[in-house]
């Protein structure tokens, strides 16, 4: 499990870690265009919930992404009464350096305002540089990496996994647009992966695996190299974390991930419908002891533990 734990950082934290900066900085940040965009030399696809659009030869799998977002606005608007306004860009190379935010590598699913998603549409290195080095790790795991990450020709690739983070940045915007009261920035994290989680878990299962066997690694990785690990520090030293120890930021959402998947397994799809009503509800700030309190109570017991018990994992 050491050595497992240092090949991971060699080759794959590093490169998790700074997609989650990205992430952070871009997507939570949610920056606010003083003008209005337009995406005419982008072609337009029309019938679906958000309003997509996609570069040259890119209408097959922007077509495919769309349908999923369709899906997973279908699903929440049943289930929280909530639709968002969102902007859908699916990108090649050349449209990114045009429409993407500043700064972000190619690849990695983001927003330029507060609708305005942005997707990859081709593989691409950023996500290939995440492929282990199969040949070095347990038997058991490689088995575990090449049946999850491999394509149709038996290729590695974690396209797998990137593709799913498209519906994370959505429930940034449901929160952001719903004006829900996320009392901590690690709840903002968590709400979202609880998003990811219960949607693929309800409605496309087979998909787990992919979106699990990559953060559970890195959990297996351990803490040695990491300065932070409490929640506490994590709130407290939110901004610093995700720009100077950006590897730690990236442990942190692992974490996060891998709690949102026992939240679903223990509480199953109803907790997200009571987070929503709950955060939507509290406007008001609450200390850490009343905010455990409220979501044992009103939304269950193990969002509640994410808190309580961060430590003792």
């Amino acid at each position: 499990m050491k050595n497992l734990g240092k090949i991971l950082k060699i080759k794959m934290i590093g490169n998790l870690f700074r997609l989650t900066r990205y992430i952070l900085l871009i997507s939570l940040a949610f920056p606010i265009n003083l003008f209005s965009q337009t995406y005419d030399s982008l072609n337009t696809i029309t019938g679906h919930k958000a309003k997509v659009y996609c570069s040259n030869g890119a209408g097959k799998r922007a077509e495919k992404i769309a349908d999923r977002c369709d899906k997973v606005f279908a699903y929440y608007k049943a289930s929280i009464n909530f639709e968002p306004s969102v902007n859908l860009l699916i990108l090649n190379p050349k449209d990114w350096t045009t429409y993407s935010a500043k700064g972000a590598v190619y690849g990695m699913p983001h927003y330029t305002t507060n609708q305005t998603l942005v997707v990859a549409s081709e593989d691409n290195a950023f996500w290939k540089s995440f492929i282990p080095p199969v040949d070095k790790l347990p038997e058991d795991l490689a088995k575990t990496i090449v049946k999850t990450y491999s394509d149709e020709n038996g290729v590695l690739t974690m396209q797998p996994f990137f593709d799913l983070l498209a519906i994370h940045e959505l429930g940034h915007a449901f929160h952001v647009q719903g004006e829900l009261i996320m009392q901590r920035k690690w709840m903002q994290e968590l709400f979202a992966n609880i998003f990811l989680h219960t949607y693929i878990a309800d409605n496309e299962s087979e998909l787990l695996q992919s979106l699990t066997v990559f953060p559970e690694m890195v959990i297996k990785g351990g803490t040695n190299d990491f300065k932070y690990i409490t929640l506490t520090e994590f709130e407290n030293k939110y901004n610093e974390i995700a720009t100077e120890n950006p590897k730690n930021y990236g442990w942190y959402q692992c974490r996060l991930h891998y709690a949102a998947s026992t939240i679903y397994n223990l509480g199953g799809s109803n907790v997200i419908k009571n987070l929503w009503a709950t955060l939507q509800k509290q406007k008001k700030p609450l200390n850490d002891s009343s905010f455990a309190n409220l979501l044992a109570n009103d939304v269950h017991t193990t969002v509640a533990n994410v808190q309580l018990q961060w430590e003792n994992k």
